[in-house]
């Protein structure tokens, strides 16, 4: 595998253009295109969709993938062998949802961070969605409720997540002064994650019969946003306990349907051959998980 021609290809993808990428690269546009279709020539198919957006083939994505992998290998080990372990920056790829940054990710990144010179780059994505960045090679590991694990990669079972539908005194007494039910709800303004989170659509449904689409819902991409919309009683949603544990013995916010909490099992997916700081981040985010996980 020439890693010269894989290196032009995640930088064409990248830049979405020849022509940067030669700059990237600092040889010619011509060159470029010659790497690439160098590479094609070698696996006998194309690894580019020569379209707007550019876009890799299903044998390129995987090609790329395996090119990340290599790259953070290679960063990982560089520093060991010049010695030169705490000046040189390592960058770590994370593809996480936001409840977890909002509770127990940070802290469980932190001791590896102080040892090491990292940067830690986080995707943020709905659980359901997050093992796209895996297998596309963007990240090294990725907390998901997949509990099947890809292929070249493994996973563990950190715990559960209990989610809660919540609500302030004052939202409860404006809007289920008279209970929650199908007609209260549909006035009721509630919080999603963005267009793609259906955690709430469903339990909604499944629980009154209200279909998503049929009440206000606002879009909030932040899981602390969430939090401070149920206490300034702008809407009700779905929290993780773990979250919230503070707010509840206080009385800021109400859980609604005490016999209804939502249950998911969180696991984290990471390639199989990790060392380094990688192995190190994969370690403490388990330790830590499960310990958070087990106190809700």
């Amino acid at each position: 595998m020439d890693y010269k021609l894989l290196h032009a290809l995640s930088v064409v993808v990248d830049e979405q253009n020849f022509d940067k990428a030669a700059s990237v690269l600092a040889i010619t546009q011509s060159a470029v295109s010659q790497r690439i279709k160098s590479l094609e020539q070698t696996l006998g198919q194309p690894v580019l969709i020569r379209a707007q957006p550019l876009v890799a083939t299903s044998i390129g994505k995987k090609l790329l993938a395996h090119y990340q992998q290599v790259k953070l290998l290679e960063q990982d080990i560089i520093p060991e062998i010049s010695g030169d372990k705490k000046n040189e920056t390592i960058t770590a790829n994370i593809a996480s949802n936001a409840d977890s940054l909002a509770t127990w990710l940070i802290g469980a990144i932190g001791d590896v961070c102080h040892e090491y010179n990292v940067a830690v780059n986080f995707r943020l994505v709905d659980e359901n969605r997050s093992l796209n960045y895996l297998k596309d090679g963007e990240v090294f590991g990725a907390l998901s409720t997949h509990e099947h694990a890809l292929p070249g990669c493994t996973l563990d079972k950190l715990g559960d997540i209990q989610y809660l539908l919540v609500a302030s005194p004052s939202f409860i007494k404006r809007y289920f002064f008279k209970g929650i039910n199908e007609q209260s709800l549909a006035r009721a303004p509630a919080v999603a994650y963005d267009q793609k989170d259906d955690m709430h659509i469903k339990y909604i449904e499944q629980t009154f019969g209200l279909k998503g689409g049929s009440y206000p819902c606002h879009t909030v991409r932040s899981s602390e946003a969430f939090v401070n919309f149920a206490k300034q009683g702008l809407a009700y949603c779905l929290i993780p306990k773990l979250q919230i544990q503070a707010e509840l013995t206080s009385g800021v916010l109400v859980n609604l349907m005490p016999e209804h909490p939502i249950i998911r099992t969180l696991y984290w997916h990471h390639w199989i051959l990790l060392k380094g700081v990688f192995k190190e981040f994969s370690t403490a985010i388990i330790t830590r998980a499960k310990q958070a996980l087990e106190n809700q």
